[in-house]
């Protein structure tokens, strides 16, 4: 079932609505999300980071975020960011320089104790 009301990237407490949505909905969201575990593997690739990194959810889901999927995050500004943290949400002006051209985008790091994973939500249009 979707819901009415999808969450924007600004949304107060956005990783426990990430946390209940299907991947029908993630995939109807205006931003990009990849959602991981605390091994960093990612379990959440929606439809929006696909299209705009040109990757496949199939050659992205189960695979390390910081080693194979977006190596250019792996540095104290995004991956360490995450280490040892219980609870982490902030947003950071970023450029996305893996298989494509410098891309100035918006990241919102978001690691809420409540949830299961964590989530790096992409906003292109800045």
């Amino acid at each position: 079932m979707i819901t009415t009301r999808l969450p924007t990237f600004e949304e107060p407490a956005i990783g426990a609505s990430l946390e209940g949505m299907m991947p029908a909905e993630l995939d109807l969201l205006d931003f990009g999300v990849i959602g991981f575990d605390r091994a960093t593997l990612v379990r959440v690739y929606n439809a929006f980071e696909s299209k705009a990194a040109g990757l496949r959810p199939t050659s992205v889901v189960g695979h390390p975020i910081f080693k194979v999927v977006a190596p250019c995050m792996n540095n104290f500004m995004v991956a360490e960011r995450f280490e040892h943290v219980v609870a982490l949400d902030v947003v950071i002006q970023y450029v996305l320089t893996l298989r494509m051209r410098p891309t100035r985008v918006l990241l919102r790091l978001v690691a809420d104790p409540a949830s299961t994973l964590r989530y790096v939500l992409i906003q292109r249009s800045v």
